[in-house]
């Protein structure tokens, strides 16, 4: 006897509601050009560089802790665009187009 069989001896008269199913909403703001995704080596280690956001500077804050945690790596904000360290191109380009982003690559 599993746990729902158990709930409806104890309740016979309650109605379970359907549950709606999660989407994934993006509240950030989807712009109609491509943001720039590209692959530099400062003192010899890789980065990857986004850039070519055109919303508030608030909402690609979000976007570059949202990245950083769903890659576990480290990088930062700065002059308007998303330092990543290493190169995670395919994996940043892919989560971008999940957020509905057009996305360019440039670069190797």
């Amino acid at each position: 006897m599993d746990l729902k069989d158990q709930l409806k001896n104890l309740f016979p008269d309650h109605e379970p509601e359907e549950s709606p199913e999660k989407e994934e909403k993006s509240d950030l703001w989807v712009q109609d050009s491509p943001m720039i995704c590209k692959y530099e080596k400062r003192k010899g280690k890789p980065i990857t560089i986004i850039e070519g956001y055109t919303g508030a500077d608030t909402d690609f804050k979000k976007l570059a802790k949202e990245l950083k945690t769903r890659l576990s790596v480290g990088g930062s904000f700065k002059n308007d665009q998303i330092i990543i360290q290493g190169d995670y191109r395919d994996k940043i380009m892919e989560i971008l187009k999940e957020k509905g982003f057009n996305v360019k690559r440039v670069g190797g």
